[in-house]
């Protein structure tokens, strides 16, 4: 009898166990103690709110739809602005621009299926910009997931390869406790996009969840019975415990920091070094360190430094220090090369532009892109995991008192000068028809505000952009980043002048990638964001077409037309102007006049008809 007894305890054991597993998923045991309120007015949709406004959050950018109409409804009722987009991708691109430009998470809702397939390419953008961006996105209700209900997809197979972190709220008190984490994860180590979905009966009433969950005609007899007792019990564990008091404040955020053996070490290489030479990268203007100070570290160093990405400004826009030009010469001529948050992948040649003779200090929150390609091209003398601006801050510390010799960065500056005036020269040539673009991008450079954002959206005529206009300060230059991505521009911008509404922010855009968010100057509009906008227009796709014509013998597909896109700002609230050859002589005059729409409140495009130069031939476009 005794192996009988224990077979059969074992039996009771595994049914035991097995229904307090099935209680636990049911949620009943939670039910015990936790009440259920089915007479409370409030919905999901406040609980984000409320840990979206203890997180200093600002604004929220959307395109509505009815599956998150709850939080953006909330979201305005705590003081948090709601700002709605002509497209999804826009929504995330102005959140993208936020998160650079404030240091903290930007914030973009979009509704379920196609309006979150609508965001992929911008997350995807703001994961290689290593921008902390929160995603939100509405889904079919929690029993009708994979019943073919209305815009019902696998989206979180869709995001995971994108996003941090990816989850899926089952019950409304999963609300609070999911963002705080989302949050603080996607400003923790390398920052970057998370993703929520809300299915969409977490975000609504009881009252109005519990008539979608009432069965009209139940069938009959036990299976009834207990279908019925299912979707009861599973609206009731949905709402358990869903307004009690919960920590909403930020959770604390993980930041790589370089070791003090570390930074003494890099003390010695630098303080041995003739011809150092720092390449800065976007990360180095991430938080916690304000951007001032690297600056200031920077200066005190006296290194000549390059500057990429968002970084772009940091040194002002006459720094001695700063180079914009000849840096393939630079780095072969360097004996110490400093990446900070610099990457080597196809801007740096994978690395083979670096001396194999110099000493390489890599410093960078990620990992794989500390090493990236070091197996093949280069190696690091001292590789660093950890924040680029805190460490050129205790670098600058360490070695205070010293400074690069001067000769160095002066010699670097006198190549630097021939260069632009070269390049200066170029601006003075006649093209074959309408205008030169750099005397235009030249002339806008002179005459905008000290205090202007600059956002760059195109190929030819923004690469050129790239070269001969100057961000005047740290923050003040926005481009995709590594991903190379068209059609930031709306997005950026709006993002921009929100964060910085006494600022001038001036787009530049090609007149190719102007298609892709030109319908935002209604946003501009509606939303009172009085951006600026120059288009270089050729009427054709001339980054592509430069090597595709001589390479392959066709101009097939890259092709436009010289459209009228003035009249599309008119048409959306804005102010457009047609500016030809025969304008040159009062070119200046109709800048000026743009930027002083843009102060009484007005969106303004410049449509620029631009000719051919040869500037960035030899440029590549993959």
């Amino acid at each position: 009898m005794e192996p009988f007894g224990v077979i059969l305890g074992c039996f009771v054991g595994s049914v035991v166990c097995g229904l307090v597993f099935a209680a636990y998923k049911l949620g009943l045991l939670y039910q015990l103690f936790h009440k259920t309120e089915t007479k409370s007015p409030r919905h999901g949709g406040e609980s984000v709110a409320e840990v979206l406004r203890a997180h200093g959050v600002k604004y929220v950018f959307t395109l509505v739809g009815g599956h998150i109409s709850p939080i953006l409804v909330a979201c305005e009722k705590m003081g948090i602005r709601i700002v709605d987009t002509r497209h999804e991708a826009t929504a995330v691109f102005a959140a993208d621009a936020v998160a650079r430009l404030s240091g903290t998470v930007g914030v973009a809702a979009v509704t379920a299926g196609p309006g979150l397939t609508n965001t992929v390419t911008a997350v995807k953008n703001a994961q290689m910009a290593e921008s902390p961006l929160l995603l939100i996105g509405g889904a079919a209700g929690t029993l009708l997931q994979g019943r073919g209900a209305l815009q019902d997809i696998d989206q979180m197979s869709l995001f995971k390869p994108l996003c941090k972190f990816c989850a899926s709220i089952r019950t409304v008190r999963e609300i609070v406790p999911t963002v705080r984490k989302a949050l603080a994860i996607a400003q923790s180590g390398t920052p970057g996009p998370v993703f929520i979905e809300f299915p969409i009966d977490t975000l609504y009433p009881f009252h109005l969840v519990s008539k979608e969950f009432a069965v009209k005609n139940p069938p009959k007899g036990l299976m009834g019975k207990i279908v019925s007792w299912y979707l009861y019990n599973h609206l009731i564990n949905l709402f358990a415990g869903a307004w009690e008091t919960r920590d909403v404040s930020p959770l604390p955020v993980d930041i790589p920091q370089a070791t003090d053996d570390q930074i003494q070490k890099c003390i010695e290489l630098v303080s041995r070094a003739k011809k150092p030479v720092i390449l800065l990268g976007s990360q180095a203007t991430l938080p916690p360190t304000p951007v001032d100070d690297i600056r200031k570290a920077l200066e005190d160093l006296g290194i000549p430094c390059f500057l990429g990405g968002m970084s772009r400004g940091m040194l002002g826009k006459n720094s001695p220090i700063h180079i914009r030009q000849n840096r393939r010469d630079a780095l072969k001529e360097a004996d110490l090369v400093l990446l900070a948050g610099t990457v080597c992948d196809f801007r740096l040649s994978y690395g083979r532009v670096l001396n194999r003779r110099s000493k390489i200090i890599s410093v960078n929150r990620d990992k794989t892109q500390l090493l990236k390609n070091s197996d093949m091209f280069w190696k690091p003398t001292i590789a660093i995991q950890g924040d680029a601006g805190s460490f050129l801050v205790q670098l600058s510390k360490g070695l205070k008192g010293h400074r690069c010799p001067e000769e160095w960065p002066q010699s670097l500056k006198a190549g630097d000068m021939t260069k632009e005036n070269s390049n200066r020269a170029k601006a003075d040539e006649k093209t074959d028809r309408h205008l030169n673009p750099l005397k235009v991008l030249h002339l806008v450079d002179e005459l905008m505000a000290e205090d202007s954002i600059i956002v760059a959206d195109g190929g030819d005529f923004v690469g050129s952009a790239a070269y001969i206009m100057r961000p005047r300060g740290p923050l003040r230059w926005l481009d995709p980043g590594a991903f190379g991505t068209l059609g930031v521009g709306g997005g950026f911008a709006l993002g921009a002048k929100l964060c910085r509404p006494e600022s001038e922010v001036w787009i530049v855009y090609g007149d190719g990638s102007l298609g892709y968010s030109v319908a935002e100057f209604d946003t501009f509009t509606r939303h009172k964001t009085p951006v600026i906008a120059v288009v270089g227009n050729d009427a054709c796709w001339s980054q592509i077409s430069r090597e595709q014509v001589p390479i392959l013998g066709s101009n097939v597909a890259c092709g436009l037309a010289f459209t009228d896109y003035h009249t599309v700002a008119d048409g959306y609230g804005g102010k457009g102007y047609l500016i030809g050859r025969e304008d040159e002589d009062r070119l200046s005059d109709i800048i000026r006049q743009a930027q002083k729409e843009s102060q009484e409140g007005k969106a303004t495009l410049l449509n620029v008809l631009i000719g051919k130069t040869n500037f960035r031939e030899g440029s590549i476009s993959v």
